[in-house]
């Protein structure tokens, strides 16, 4: 299609006549078929949702094949109302529209829905197993409708992935405002999700697809890479990453980040797969090295790369199970071990069953529900019984946020220690990410080149660099190991061929880093060296989510299971210049464990975006760290005194520190 028709297709939005119906096309990675749950009533109102989209003479041909979809996937996607043109970004100034915010938010939008990025790309999941940007193809034609229309004096209004309209604000107030699985706290069970999701009326939004944040892989690459360097830092020995084993699962979404972590780190990773297409998208774009699905090779094959110290990724066609249990036969000594399935949606693709095919597994999890959720819990038991006995031997194992210790302890793996309260094996949040970076207000800030240009990201990226390189100069001793560790990343993030889908970088930073960059970056706009670049960030970070078992873990003055934090953020956040915020139910680690907020910011070398920028990146970071002091971690107390220091308008509540010799005896 001509970039005319492509104009045209969005600014009318939802067809005024029906379209054809499209092929359904299996090379496309599909979301399973989810469980029967709605009554014949239940499906009724699904439908009825569903057709108020559409005017009253179409309903009679859309309802059969709504009814169909519904049936057959346990969902309505309206896949004939899927675009006819390319999902992918295009640069900024290829968009129809008013304002230069909004198409900034169309470009993320079908950023997070290309192909190259998306996990499901037909039925708008973008990563994680259900993290959606959109309910069906009339929202997202509704949406970029919207955004196509909008004024620098309007918000549209987002109401998980249902387009509820465009209201008259400000030219600082956000462009969109988005709200992903926002339940009432009774109805915040996975089964409550399956329900609200088949009506049409809720979904889950994961962390970034939900915010139309999600960069592909890369934005976790960076994170995974700090863990495993850090979890070898961890390990008996000078620290070295030569010669060490990583075994994991996962080469999905977010997870298949972790063979090309282990690379740039410098280990030997084996990740085991079930979808075939999952592998087969990671070694084709270069993220896996080998892919094996024999075990015997793969000792073979691990024996070898240990003796000669490779550095090297492998690929596991197969549960991740056989393997923990092959190596433990083989006596193959794991140095670190960890998981990063989607266990957060185990009943819906998630995990799958040890013994069983992919294609064996779905069916029985859309026909035989308890008997897989069954199937699942012992496949839990093993993996854990497994893990166990090399932790026996000396292998570091840590959660890594997937909810694999919850799910585990939830089936009576044999994961709790003696209280039955605490779990055996550390989050990597609670012994890495927590007290070395987001103490110390370090983490995932993001940008996106707006221009599509792979020129511009360079530039971007030498700014970054020179930004942390003056920063080091005068970083107290405390973070100067993270300032290092992420200027060899910036370094090195050219030649690590991190790209898949838009033009974006994410670097760890603190809010004096973020700031700072961002400055630089609004400047080099202003003088026309670059394009307008989107500002944003993984919701795992600092301030943006509230998460027991992950982001907050490591928090212990009681008060991780509540979410006062991540509304505070993206409250504070919205009326402070972000171009866009948004707030979920259930990223990350599961429906109903999680509440994340996240933005987006539009750079277009302008003083408003100057002012902006300064405003919400301090308090984007320093919410957070203000909330850990108050927990009393030792590194977020020394990070907001710092800022009160260089703030002078921050005053901050500090906690006193209690004598625990006092407490005892008195109850």
């Amino acid at each position: 299609m001509t970039l005319t028709e492509i104009h045209e297709e969005i600014l009318e939005g939802i067809p005024a006549n029906i379209p054809p119906k499209k092929e359904y096309e299996p090379a496309i990675n599909h979301a399973p078929k989810r469980k029967e749950i709605l009554s014949t009533e239940e499906k009724k109102l699904a439908l009825r949702n569903a057709l108020r989209y559409f005017p009253k003479e179409q309903h009679a041909e859309l309802a059969e094949d709504f009814a169909k979809e519904l049936k057959e996937y346990g969902r309505i996607y309206m896949y004939r109302y899927r675009p006819d043109y390319t999902m992918y970004a295009r640069g900024i100034n290829e968009y129809p529209g008013k304002c230069e915010q909004a198409k900034a938010v169309m470009l993320m939008i079908q950023n997070n829905l290309d192909y190259a990025v998306a996990q499901h790309p037909h039925e708008l999941i973008t990563y994680g197993g259900n993290g959606a940007v959109f309910q069906n193809w009339a929202q997202y034609r509704l949406a970029m409708k919207y955004l196509a229309e909008m004024t620098d004096e309007q918000t549209l209004v987002m109401y998980s992935g249902h387009p509820m309209g465009l209201f008259p604000s400000h030219k600082d107030a956000p462009r969109v405002v988005v709200t992903n699985g926002m339940v009432i706290p009774n109805y915040s069970q996975p089964d409550d999700w399956e329900k609200m999701n088949a009506l049409g009326v809720s979904q889950y939004g994961q962390m970034t697809a939900g915010s139309y944040m999600y960069i592909g892989p890369q934005g976790i690459v960076h994170g995974t890479t700090i863990t495993v360097l850090n979890a070898c830092r961890m390990l008996p020995g000078d620290g070295s990453t030569k010669g060490k084993l990583f075994l994991t699962a996962g080469l999905g979404g977010m997870s298949g980040a972790q063979p090309k972590a282990g690379n740039i780190a410098g280990v030997i990773s084996v990740t085991a797969e079930v979808n075939e297409k999952a592998t087969h998208t990671r070694h084709s774009q270069g993220w896996v090295d080998e892919v094996i699905s024999d075990l015997d090779e793969l000792c073979t094959r691990v024996r070898e790369a240990k003796a000669n110290t490779e550095t090297v990724s492998i690929a596991y066609q197969g549960n991740v199970v056989d393997v923990w249990e092959k190596f433990l036969a083989e006596d193959i000594y794991v140095d670190l071990g960890s998981d990063q399935t989607s266990l957060h949606n185990p009943w819906a693709g998630g995990y799958y069953p040890v013994g069983y095919s992919v294609e064996e597994s779905n069916e029985m999890m859309a026909k035989q529900p308890e008997l897989f959720k069954e199937k699942v819990q012992e496949t839990l038991r093993r993996h854990a019984d497994a893990v166990n006995k090399h932790t026996a031997k000396g292998t570091y194992f840590f959660d890594y946020g997937n909810a694999f210790l919850l799910e585990g302890s939830r089936a009576g793996a044999d994961i709790m220690t003696e209280n039955g309260i605490d779990f055996k094996y550390p989050s990597y949040v609670q012994d890495i990410m927590g007290p070395m970076c987001f103490d110390y207000g370090f983490g995932p800030f993001r940008w996106v080149c707006a221009s599509g240009k792979p020129e511009d990201l360079q530039i971007t990226d030498d700014i970054a660099c020179e930004v942390l390189e003056e920063i080091r100069k005068n970083s107290p001793a405390e973070i100067q190991q993270q300032m290092a560790d992420n200027i060899q990343w910036i370094r090195g993030a050219q030649e690590n061929k991190l790209v898949v889908g838009s033009q974006a970088r994410i670097l760890y930073a603190d809010s004096e880093g973020r700031i700072k960059i961002a400055e630089a970056f609004n400047n080099a706009i202003k003088e026309g060296r670059i394009g307008p670049v989107v500002l944003g960030r993984d919701h795992h970070d600092v301030s943006g989510t509230d998460s027991p078992f992950r982001e907050t873990s490591n928090i212990y003055d009681g008060s991780k299971f509540t979410a006062d934090m991540a509304i505070h953020n993206v409250i504070g956040d919205g009326f402070r210049g972000a171009t866009w915020i948004s707030i979920h139910n259930g990223g990350g680690v599961g429906w109903g464990e999680v509440i994340n907020g996240g933005f987006g910011m539009l750079l277009d070398g302008s003083e408003d975006s100057d002012r902006r920028l300064k405003m919400m990146l301090h308090w984007d970071v320093n919410n957070g760290i203000a909330r850990r002091s108050w927990a009393r971690n030792e590194g977020a107390i020394f990070a907001i005194k710092r800022e009160m220091e260089r703030t002078p308008d921050l005053k901050v509540t500090l906690p006193n520190l209690v004598d625990d010799n006092l407490l005892d005896g008195k109850f």
